[in-house]
């Protein structure tokens, strides 16, 4: 079952701190629970992507893009994910979490989230490419940005994400059937 306690918990948290400017780094503290574990005792990769949840959504918050989402009726989706697992996360350790928009193009917003344990390595880390929708697609960055009070100016891409994207381009869809 989704967290939705836990998901509100960190929202309501997120609504007390101050604004963030669209490329500011939100950070949140979570622990591994019982039910967020796998067979081998550890994080459970499907539920460390719901972790991730729990740091972006109130990163949207924070941003203003909820409230953008709101105003103009538009979705959010998610249009891909690339994630590393580096290290364990065991029952009741504590991790903090760090989620911040990394750069943006004309269609997607790129997200970059990592999961830190308290020894300060670093657990996880996962690129999201996430999309604004309307009744007629996806809505482009320049209008997300106009919304969210942003100058429209573009980021630099990482050299790495721009890799990402060009190998996303280049996989079939729909996939194979054999």
């Amino acid at each position: 079952m989704y967290p939705f306690l836990r998901l509100a918990t960190q929202v309501i948290r997120a609504r007390r701190l101050p604004r963030l400017p669209l490329d500011g780094v939100h950070v949140s503290h979570h622990m591994c629970l019982p039910w967020d574990l796998d067979p081998f005792l550890e994080l459970n990769n499907g539920r460390a992507l719901t972790l991730y949840d729990l740091g972006r959504l109130p990163l949207a918050f924070r941003v203003g893009l909820v409230q953008a989402l709101r105003d103009n009726r538009w979705g959010l989706t998610m249009a891909g994910a690339c994630v590393r697992y580096r290290r364990r996360v065991r029952l009741f350790e504590r991790i903090e979490m760090r989620s911040r928009a990394l750069c943006w193009d004309g269609r997607f917003i790129y997200l970059e989230q990592s999961m830190w344990r308290r020894d300060g390595q670093c657990a996880g880390h996962i690129l999201y490419r996430a999309a604004v929708t309307d009744t007629a697609g996806i809505v482009g960055t320049d209008r997300v940005l106009a919304a969210l009070g942003h100058p429209g100016e573009t980021r630099p891409i990482p050299d790495w994400v721009t890799k990402w994207i060009a190998a996303e381009e280049a996989r079939p869809w729909p996939p194979m059937q054999d």
